[in-house]
């Protein structure tokens, strides 16, 4: 199935949204093995900084677009369908089809990939008239 940002648009929640994305991939298998230099060298480039600075202002630095999710360290732009070295070698329209890009925090980009939703950011609790000290419910739920 191919993803598509659109698509993804359409999921109003951020769990369906994570649920749609979700890959459920192997901890420690490594995505280009001793070929990695080459998406290393797509990061550094030029064109892939421009492409993620207009995915980051687009989903306006929030966590799979979703306004009430900020992201408040460095985000990361995710594929929605995995990229080869194919389509790094041949430059195709996939590598920086905005279509295929999503901003994400880097906790909610590892739960993507390792299909691990306990990875995923929680939102701090809801604040209640009265309420002095909402992190230690927080802290006595968890």
């Amino acid at each position: 199935m191919i993803k598509s940002y659109r698509e993804l648009c359409r999921l109003s929640s951020f769990e369906e949204r994570f649920e749609y994305l979700r890959m459920g991939g192997t901890v420690g298998r490594s995505t280009f093995g001793f070929d990695r230099y080459l998406n290393q060298t797509l990061y550094q480039s030029r064109e892939w900084k421009i492409s993620r600075e207009g995915i980051l202002l687009r989903d306006s630095g929030c966590d799979l677009g979703i306004l009430d999710r900020e992201i408040f360290i460095r985000p990361t732009i995710h594929h929605l369908n995995p990229i080869t070295i194919e389509d790094l070698e041949r430059n195709r329209e996939c590598v920086f089809d905005p279509d295929n890009l999503v901003c994400t925090s880097p906790d909610t980009h590892q739960a993507i990939h390792f299909g691990d939703s306990s990875l995923l950011p929680r939102l701090p609790p809801e604040r209640r008239k009265g309420d002095t000290c909402p992190w230690k419910r927080a802290y006595l739920q968890a």
